[in-house]
């Protein structure tokens, strides 16, 4: 009768032999995670000593290949490795992927990037995500996502068995309570923004436009985000129709090496939508079309050079406009937040 295998991954009777003065040989069968049982074999100064070698050779041992991701690679060449291949597989949106390179240098590289995929246990792993969720609780969670990713992709290519990312604690973010605009205040943040844009004697820096007055009006107007309502051009808007209304279908992006541009798709599938406009909205569009300068995107909101104007420049110039207020408090999603409080008051009134 065949003698039976052995099960994958263990190994049968260490023999030991004396190879000359002060060194010795171990060698044991081993059952690689490929299926193949072949020969493996450490030196020591004795024979305990060969023995020991022996042990932690096979217990980091994986299956031969011609990959190059095994248990001895580091994981900063994991790192590049992985981004590499979720580059090729084009799965992810280009901002995504530069925002996981981003964690990757800033984060995991410095602190983990030079220990082996063998020594990355859970609790070293759990240990480093719970120190940057300290000071930085978002960029916790993205790391966490990246390190996941990174070791399934070593579980793939055979270098490990199991993620030990998936054994890691649950990181929690503190939740930021977003106040909605009382009428008073909504007025408060209109004047405020309107002060802002008068020419100032003496003020540095180049004039304010009218821009980010209209923004802020049509962000109450829609409830959109900031890239979404930059995205709009005058071909999403129909203010001839007996119902004036915007139709949100993309949104404003930062890729790396190519800069701001429109993407013809908005944050989630639900962010396609038509909205019907508040007659404010409508008075501020159709002055709009008096005076704005043509460009070559249709963008009802662009630079002075034509280009897309930046989401990040609206948010520099709403810290500007507050910065003389008692208003630091409201950000831009303050104004998605009230909209929202508006229409379900106004809900909760028709129903009643």
């Amino acid at each position: 009768m065949a003698r039976p295998p052995l099960p994958v991954g263990t190994w049968g009777t260490i023999r030991t032999e004396k190879l000359g003065p002060g060194r010795y040989c171990a060698r044991a069968r081993f059952r690689d995670y490929d299926g193949k049982t072949r020969d493996v074999e450490a030196t020591g100064t004795t024979g305990p000593a060969a023995v020991r070698a022996l042990k932690e050779k096979l217990r980091d041992r994986v299956a031969p290949n011609d990959d190059e991701i095994t248990r001895e690679t580091h994981l900063s060449t994991l790192a590049d490795l992985w981004i590499d291949e979720i580059i090729a597989e084009e799965r992810v949106t280009r901002q995504t992927i530069d925002r996981y390179e981003s964690v990757v240098r800033t984060a995991v590289v410095p602190a983990v990037g030079r220990l082996r995929i063998r020594e990355a246990s859970v609790g070293r792993l759990d240990r480093f995500l719970r120190e940057v969720a300290k000071d930085y609780p978002a960029a916790a969670k993205v790391a966490k996502v990246v390190l996941g990713q990174m070791f399934a992709l070593a579980v793939r290519r055979g270098a490990l068995t199991t993620n030990p990312v998936r054994d890691t604690g649950r990181l929690r973010t503190p939740r930021r309570k977003v106040r909605a605009l009382t009428i008073e205040q909504l007025e408060s943040v209109r004047t405020a923004i309107r002060t802002w844009q008068q020419p100032t004697p003496g003020k540095s820096g180049p004039r304010p436009t009218g821009d980010l007055a209209d923004i802020v009006d049509l962000m109450l107007a829609t409830g959109a985000r900031i890239g979404e309502i930059l995205a709009l051009r005058w071909a999403d808007v129909d203010l001839a129709a007996d119902h004036p209304t915007v139709t949100i279908r993309g949104t404003i992006v930062f890729v790396k090496g190519k800069g701001f541009f429109r993407q013809e798709w908005t944050k989630s599938d639900a962010g396609f939508r038509t909205i019907v406009l508040p007659r404010f909205a409508v008075a501020m569009l159709m002055d709009r079309t008096l005076t704005a300068a043509d460009n070559p995107h249709d963008a009802i909101f662009a630079s002075r050079r034509g280009t897309w104007f930046s989401p990040h420049n609206v948010r520099r110039q709403w810290r500007q406009a507050r910065a003389d207020t008692d208003l630091e408090w409201v950000t831009p999603h303050t104004f998605r937040k009230t909209v929202a409080t508006l229409i379900n008051k106004e809900a909760g009134l028709l129903h009643r």
